[in-house]
């Protein structure tokens, strides 16, 4: 009896454990992490920083639209003066051969830490991304982005800041 159940249980996990040729095959490269560091409020002398942020972009959840293909974004950054930003958008992805046009806009959390004072908690970010492709779905960038609180606090000086980009595919 024990015999026949060992029997069953193979033939079992051989037909349930089948795999076919399309399963096989790699999965498409849809998440994107970009690594970038530059200046912060390269524009103020007495508030300029250095800076290092990340980004990650799930092309699953790309929309084909009027503007162009749209996926969603979510990144932080941090500066030398211990200011932070935390913030979640959009961005419009445009090939022209191997260089890439990416715009962008983000609205999100600045911490203030002992950088610039930006006026208010809630910044919104905007940003252009030009980059080249590099082998094995990398590439490398430059961005420039200007922050701004849109006057919802009694002050709005904005900070503009470029940054150096690697982007890999996952």
């Amino acid at each position: 009896m024990r015999l026949k159940n060992l029997g069953l249980i193979l033939v079992f996990l051989i037909c349930g454990f089948h795999v076919t040729a399309d399963e096989l095959k790699v999965k498409e490269k849809n998440t994107e992490f970009n690594v970038y560091t530059g200046m912060f409020d390269f524009s103020d002398d007495g508030k300029r920083a250095a800076l290092i942020g990340f980004q990650h972009q799930n092309e699953d959840l790309n929309r084909d639209t009027f503007l162009g293909n749209l996926s969603p974004i979510t990144g932080m950054m941090f500066t030398a003066d211990n200011a932070g930003y935390v913030y979640t958008g959009v961005q419009a992805n445009y090939k022209v051969g191997a260089l890439a046009i990416t715009p962008s806009f983000a609205p999100g959390y600045y911490n203030q830490g002992d950088g610039k004072d930006l006026g208010h908690a809630l910044e919104f970010k905007s940003e252009v991304q030009l980059s080249l492709s590099l082998p094995k779905d990398s590439q490398f960038g430059f961005s420039y982005n200007h922050l701004s609180n849109a006057s919802l606090g009694d002050k709005n000086p904005g900070a503009n800041s470029y940054m150096f980009n690697f982007l890999k595919k996952f």
